[in-house]
């Protein structure tokens, strides 16, 4: 089983994913955000991967919001099985150090055969990816997930590698070196987009309505959130060959 670490920020409207406020709003980023969250940890308890909810600690959390209550309350209802996440603080400071602490300590302390991380704005992740990860990992000692833009949407390792600003853009590039230049073999998932800035949008919406019209799985508090809100038609214009 692989753990998989989830860098959670607790929702809070008016400081989740601002760069999409103009586009949806700063209440409705924050409910876009809760709902990816809880389709991503939802995705992983079914790819049976054990979860780590990794939150802010207390002082970095705006507006008095306790990071792990807030958090419990977007994922309690939406997992299987609530009662086997497992909450704990962020350790370091920086995106890349935190998630280093994380994976090196479950790896190199806890005994961990594979760990990784997965970011939470990746609603479009499915079981059988988080599957083909682990098949993966039997034979490859670094599978990362590409997202749009060079980003990444996942990134799980047998052995530690230097995390250092290992999320430098391109981070699948940066991600890939780091594994290469530890002397691991890399293996690839499919391209999957995070939703975290208006272009996302772009990307995101006519995927989720190609799926809905093929009867295919969708995240369904994601497809419901975006649904609900009012998005500038220009995000998801009808683009192609002419």
């Amino acid at each position: 089983m692989t753990t998989v670490v989830v860098l959670a920020e607790p929702p809070v409207a008016g400081e989740t994913l601002p760069e999409l406020h103009d586009a949806l709003s700063a209440a409705g980023a924050n409910s876009l955000y809760a709902a990816m969250l809880a389709d991503v940890c939802e995705t992983l308890q079914h790819g049976e991967a054990e979860v780590v909810v990794n939150y802010p600690p207390v002082d970095e959390v705006p507006d008095g919001v306790d990071p792990e209550e807030a958090l419990r309350d977007v994922l309690d209802p939406a997992v299987p099985s609530p009662e086997d996440l497992r909450y704990e603080v962020q350790v370091g400071t920086g995106t890349a150090a935190r998630v280093g602490n994380a994976v090196t300590h479950l790896l190199e302390t806890e005994g961990s055969e594979t760990a990784g991380v997965v970011a939470p704005t990746a609603p479009f992740l499915r079981r059988e990816h988080v599957g083909s990860a682990a098949m993966k990992l039997r034979s490859s000692d670094v599978v990362v997930g590409p997202a749009t833009d060079g980003r990444i949407t996942f990134a799980a390792v047998r052995e530690p590698i230097d995390f250092t600003d290992v999320f430098a853009p391109p981070a699948v590039e940066t991600v890939t070196d780091r594994a290469v230049d530890a002397g691991h073999d890399v293996d690839f998932l499919a391209l999957l987009p995070r939703v975290e800035r208006p272009s996302d949008l772009a990307t995101a919406l006519p995927l989720l309505g190609a799926r809905q019209s093929a009867g295919r799985l969708v995240p369904a508090r994601t497809a419901g959130v975006l649904a609900d809100l009012d998005v500038p038609t220009e995000l998801h214009s009808e683009t192609g060959p002419a």
